[in-house]
């Protein structure tokens, strides 16, 4: 299993904020967790208000968790609502029920890390760390073929629409 260094996180984190510049975000902040659900690296924007470490690490554990984005990790919870109280129940790290975070993987689809988001709506949350993710050279969920997503069981959800633009 490869694992993802610091300097990695940090450059997923800091490609998060430069997304977050342009789409003129609030504050964020960003976790990286590696596979295990370590810290790797957290950062938090001037302007963040507090609590942003606790609920990105929640976000990212319960994607971890779950082995899918938090945004369907929160579908699952709407969907299995009892199974959800007791893997929150069961699970020894937070589990915070949002989306903002996604799964980071290499070439092969491994995942090796997570990085959490915080601080805007959800949808920009996740356009920031999809962004983040894919500028330091990584991949997201959402780009694998079909082929790979059966064979890697990669739960991808609907394309994500910043809910600011119109449509």
């Amino acid at each position: 299993m490869r694992s993802i260094s610091m300097e990695e996180a940090l450059s997923i984190i800091l490609e998060t904020f430069k997304e977050a510049h342009r789409q003129q975000a609030h504050g964020l902040g960003a976790i990286v967790l590696d596979a295990g659900g370590h810290v790797k690296a957290f950062l938090r924007q001037d302007g963040a208000s507090i609590m942003r470490f606790e609920i990105s690490r929640g976000k990212a554990w319960a994607a971890l968790a779950m082995n899918r984005s938090s945004r369907m990790v929160l579908q699952k919870a709407k969907d299995k609502p009892l199974f959800m109280d007791t893997l929150r129940d069961l699970a020894p790290g937070p589990i915070f029920l949002e989306a903002g975070a996604q799964l980071i993987r290499d070439d092969a689809g491994e995942i090796i890390a997570c990085i959490g988001v915080t601080g805007d709506v959800n949808e920009v949350d996740d356009i920031c760390a999809l962004a983040g993710i894919r500028a330091a050279g990584f991949k997201t969920d959402e780009d694998f073929s079909p082929e790979d997503v059966r064979r890697l069981n990669i739960k991808v959800g609907p394309p994500i629409v910043d809910p600011r633009k119109p449509v």
